[in-house]
């Protein structure tokens, strides 16, 4: 997994809504990009619920979110009609955004190992360095935690 200080992998990937997001082209703003295992499961939704939820405040603070996935562009549209989402939701459906920052490898439930995504946040400055980097994510509070950092940024 990419550390603070590592310049963020610049990514080109399908986006809820229709056409793409590039990481490079948000720059000078500051970006979270936060990676979760599947939509519509209900970590990920309480996930992308709180990040919504901050919406306002992390444009105050002149943050984009960014969640990541493997999931199609079509089931982020349903993702995002089916909860009223307002963050961007990119399809990295090949797995390489999601390989370059180190989030996809072995997990383990209820004693089965399989690949996945590792739920991962990265904190990205205004010259697309990694600021800061939360690994095994715990849901609750979250996404204020990041929104403190992000404002301290």
């Amino acid at each position: 997994m990419l550390n603070a200080g590592d310049m963020a992998p610049d990514f080109t990937l399908p986006r809820d809504g229709g056409g793409t997001i590039t990481l490079s082209a948000l720059r000078p703003g500051k970006v979270v990009v936060y990676f979760y295992p599947k939509d519509d499961t209900p970590g990920c939704t309480t996930e992308a619920l709180d990040f919504t939820a901050k919406r306002a405040d992390f444009e105050a603070a002149g943050v984009t979110v960014i969640g990541v996935s493997k999931d199609s562009a079509a089931s982020h549209d349903k993702f995002c009609r089916k909860h009223g989402l307002g963050i961007v939701l990119a399809s990295d459906e090949a797995g390489s955004t999601c390989e370059d920052f180190g989030v996809w490898g072995e997990k383990s439930m209820y004693g089965k190992k399989f690949l996945g995504i590792t739920r991962a946040t990265f904190l990205i400055d205004a010259e697309g360095r990694i600021a800061k980097v939360w690994p095994k994510v715990k849901v609750a509070g979250h996404a204020n935690e990041v929104l403190e950092a992000a404002r301290a940024l």
